[in-house]
């Protein structure tokens, strides 16, 4: 059925996910470096979602700060303030940065007993009532991940974590950083548990850098998995898919 599937909104991605997007209700990983364009991608996939196919979103930010997510997206032609007027697109900033009660103005420290897995499903579930979700974007997720020291409780709250989206039927991006951007790397743990995995890498080619985009797993789907040239334009991100970065 078509409607298992969601468009993602990204020009030339989903032709690489065989013609037809995204499953609904997976968890998606999304990880690339600095630069890659990697809000960019959740904000777009966000945005398409309610104006090309009538699914409201809501975007979770555990970094930035979300009005100054929204005005640099607006450089997309992106009205993202007014769909939020709408109660189509929702804004939740849930950062465990925060800035202390002390004269010494600008000291920041992490709310690291504060920020845990209840207080984040808590912001996902009232914004998805909210706006009445269908997408949801948390970035990003490195943020979240960095709470659990212990690598056995990261694991059990991420698993947690995309268990919870399960349940609330939204298909999902988790945005992470990627650690280690050569061929040639350790897989993170996130990319074990989540359905899919994309990554947005640059390479160094003919003597200039090139963006890279690449499916590394979509469960469900016969992907194209080879890596293809992708590219941030004034319209906002668009992968080719029929092009090669190697030979």
């Amino acid at each position: 059925m078509v409607d298992d599937y969601i468009p993602t909104g990204i020009p030339g991605a989903d032709k690489i996910l065989g013609e037809k997007g995204i499953p609904r209700g997976h968890s998606i990983l999304v990880a690339g470096g600095p630069g890659s364009g990697k809000t960019t991608f959740a904000i777009q996939f966000l945005y398409k979602g309610v104006t090309e196919h009538n699914e409201p979103g809501i975007y979770i930010s555990l970094d930035e700060d979300p009005e100054d997510v929204k005005k640099n997206m607006s450089k997309f032609g992106w009205d993202l303030g007014h769909l939020e007027q709408e109660k189509k697109l929702a804004f939740i900033n849930v950062s465990p940065v925060r800035v202390a009660s002390s004269e010494r103005a600008g000291l920041i420290q992490l709310g690291m007993k504060e920020f845990k897995l209840v207080k984040l499903l808590e912001a996902i579930r009232e914004g998805i009532d909210e706006v009445q979700a269908k997408r949801v974007v948390i970035d990003p997720i490195t943020i979240f991940t960095l709470q659990y020291p212990d690598e056995i409780e990261r694991i059990y709250a991420m698993r947690d974590l995309i268990a919870d989206f399960r349940k609330s039927g939204c298909t999902n991006l988790l945005i992470s950083e990627l650690r280690g951007t050569g061929l040639e790397r350790e897989h993170q743990f996130e990319e074990y548990l989540a359905q899919g995995v994309i990554l947005l890498r640059t390479v160094m080619k003919d003597d200039r850098l090139t963006r890279m985009f690449q499916v590394e797993k979509m469960r469900g789907l016969e992907v194209d998995n080879q890596p293809r040239p992708y590219n941030i334009t004034s319209g906002g991100i668009e992968v080719y898919p029929t092009l090669t970065v190697f030979k």
